[in-house]
C-alpha cells in the first residue's frame, strides 16, 4: 500500500498567506529604499559635480534644487550635515523612516549615507 505525499489544503493556504504579507510588505518598503537612493544619488552628485566647492549654503542650495527636480521630500538642504576631510567636502544625511504594514504594525527603518 502506498502512503499519500503532499501538501494539504491548509498547507498551501498558510504558504499562500505567507506568500501575500511578504510580497505586501514588500511593495511599501521598496518605494521608502528607492527615495533613499534618490536622496544618496542627489548628494553623491552634489560633491562628484563640483557643487561641493562653494560654501554650505550654496551646498544646501545645490540640494534643494535637485531635491525639486528629483521630487526628494524627506529631506531639504538644512538636514545636511557637512564637513570637511582634508580637502574633501562630505556631505553626509540621516532620517527615519516608518512605514505602516497593516493594521496597528508598521516598520521603522534609519535611512544614513554619505558621499563618501
Amino acid at each position: 500500500m502506498y502512503k499519500q505525499r503532499g501538501m494539504s489544503m491548509i498547507g498551501i493556504l498558510f504558504i499562500c498567506i505567507g506568500l501575500v504579507l511578504v510580497a505586501v510588505g514588500g511593495l511599501k518598503i521598496v518605494p521608502a529604499y528607492l527615495e533613499y537612493l534618490n536622496v544618496k544619488k542627489a548628494v553623491v552628485g552634489i560633491v562628484q559635480g563640483g557643487e561641493a566647492r562653494g560654501t554650505v549654503g550654496e551646498i544646501r542650495k545645490a540640494f534643494d534644487k535637485r531635491a525639486q527636480v528629483d521630487d526628494i521630500q524627506v529631506l531639504t538642504g538644512a538636514d545636511l550635515d557637512i564637513t570637511k576631510d582634508g580637502g574633501d567636502v562630505i556631505v553626509s544625511f540621516s532620517y527615519p523612516k516608518k512605514i505602516a504594514l497593516f493594521g496597528n504594525v508598521s516598520l521603522a527603518i534609519d535611512f544614513a549615507g554619505s558621499s563618501k
